[in-house]
């Protein structure tokens, strides 16, 4: 019987040892991984310091908890990497990221959005977070971003947001999605956090271009972009175009094309 009870204990022993060399190398492994994609999609911007910029996004959440992360905290990161004036070719969207990224990225020289930019692009599709009384970053275990209003993902992308549409100029466009029932979502991040920083000094006009796929219940008719109209500041010119996924594809691989007549 003592000899058994030694073998479980030392059983138990080398289990929670494991469990503990697991749990520390997935920490590791999962800093490591956000560090490295961090830094090797940063270094594609040849004028910025990454590790100072690396620095700064820690700053805004390491050793705090994950739910109490006030987009204010990443002032710093975006003062290191401030948004520049892209006049004529700012780019917003809401739910029809993959269509205006099909676009973007083969006619930057049209359109730019968020995740073009710098901060945009090192953070985009990334999961991270703090915990009170550590200095790791965390990829796992992070609350989700409906769980709460302050997580660190859902605060940085309404500051960057918040900056990006700040520097918008000229003639604004935003592709909005023709499949779903208000694609005009005033709790969106386009509706809540860009519409509103568009003003008339900066900005002369907003064009929406209405994603129409096969499946579309919606379009420029639709109630929701009233609603948009009348959020925008006087003095901004509005207009919405029914466009097909299709056109907005062949405007993609055909760069003879002129950015005016994409739609």
């Amino acid at each position: 019987m003592v000899l058994w009870k030694k073998v479980l204990i030392g059983g138990g022993i080398t289990a929670l040892i494991t469990l503990i060399l697991a749990l520390s190398l997935g920490l590791t492994l999962g800093q490591t991984k956000i560090k490295s994609t961090f830094f090797s999609r940063c270094e594609k911007f040849k004028e910025y310091d990454c590790q100072k910029l690396w620095d700064a996004f820690q700053q805004a959440y390491v050793n705090k908890d994950p739910c109490k992360v006030p987009v204010e905290a990443y002032d710093p990161l975006i003062a290191a990497a401030p948004f520049k004036h892209q006049c004529n070719k700012t780019m917003f969207w809401s739910k029809t990221k993959d269509v205006v990224h099909g676009l973007t990225a083969k006619r930057n020289d049209c359109f730019v959005t968020l995740e073009d930019t710098l901060l945009g692009s090192v953070l985009d599709n990334l999961t991270w977070c703090g915990k009170e009384g550590s200095n790791d970053t965390f990829t796992t275990g992070c609350p989700g971003w409906s769980e709460c209003v302050n997580n660190p993902v859902r605060s940085f992308w309404n500051r960057s947001s918040a900056a990006f549409a700040d520097v918008a100029c000229g003639n604004v466009t935003a592709m909005l999605n023709g499949s779903i029932n208000t694609p005009f979502n005033p709790t969106s991040i386009f509706a809540s956090v860009e519409v509103p920083r568009f003003i008339a000094s900066r900005v002369k006009n907003l064009n929406v271009v209405m994603v129409i796929q096969k499946n579309n219940i919606s379009n420029c008719t639709d109630p929701s972009l009233k609603n948009l109209r009348q959020s925008i500041d006087t003095g901004i010119t509005f207009s919405c175009k029914d466009v097909s996924e299709s056109r907005i594809q062949e405007c993609g691989s055909k760069p003879e094309i002129a950015c005016g007549a994409c739609w």
